[in-house]
């Protein structure tokens, strides 16, 4: 019997007056790179919502562990003020501690933080101001940051924006060994020819309903293609 990590049931969501989501029905296997795709504007974004509780809806969300389950989430965007000095290391002590972050990390987690941080090749910037980083530099210390404590469940919410090929390719291999560690991932992005070199499946949404399944990285691309364009 197939595990699956996460299970949505006739999800439906609604703003108002608007239909933003209608009887969505997804199932994401444990371990897998599952991604979501669509046009601006088709729901994926709201759908992220409903899974991370920010949203109301109607319907069902499953994590297969619900009571030790921990989501890891690296948004498409953070609002930060470029006047505060934070450097690197401090920047994930913020979000990752509930001790103030002036107190800095205990050794262990300290350890581990700077594991991280050499293995994401950025150990020689961690006393960096944060707002100095170039794109692909911040997107790599948000999914550092996103890892602690480890997520059974990590969404990615379009991280390959404004980075060149080096930091796209540099940042796909970090995902993949995360899912041979067992990490399963949800990953959003509205560029069709990136997610082939990443995904096992595929769901393709537009507006407010799924309209289609792709599975084992079979990519049908006129259909999709129209798809995007309704």
């Amino acid at each position: 019997m197939e595990k699956y990590e996460l299970e949505i049931k006739n999800l439906n969501l609604s703003i108002g007056n608007n239909s933003i989501l209608e009887n969505i029905n997804l199932k994401i296997k444990k371990g897998e790179i599952h991604c979501l795709i669509g046009p601006n504007g088709g729901g994926k974004s709201s759908l992220i919502k409903c899974i991370l509780k920010e949203l109301n809806f109607q319907g069902d969300i499953t994590f297969q562990n619900n009571h030790k389950n921990i989501i890891g989430y690296l948004p498409q965007h953070i609002n930060l003020n470029n006047s505060i000095p934070l450097t690197v290391n401090e920047f994930i002590s913020i979000n990752s501690q509930t001790s103030p972050c002036f107190l800095g990390f205990d050794f262990k987690k300290q350890r581990q933080v700077d594991n991280l941080l050499k293995k994401f090749k950025l150990y020689d910037k961690r006393n960096s101001i944060f707002t100095t980083l170039s794109g692909g530099e911040r997107q790599r210390v948000l999914l550092l940051q996103s890892l602690l404590p480890t997520p059974n469940f990590l969404i990615l919410d379009e991280p390959l924006t404004g980075m060149d090929k080096y930091g796209e390719d540099f940042f796909i291999s970090l995902i993949k060994e995360l899912k041979e560690q067992g990490i399963t991932i949800l990953w959003i992005e509205h560029n069709l020819y990136k997610v082939k070199k990443f995904a096992d499946t595929v769901t393709c949404i537009n507006k407010t309903n799924i309209a289609c399944n792709l599975l084992d990285s079979n990519f049908f691309e006129k259909e999709i293609s129209n798809i995007f364009c309704r």
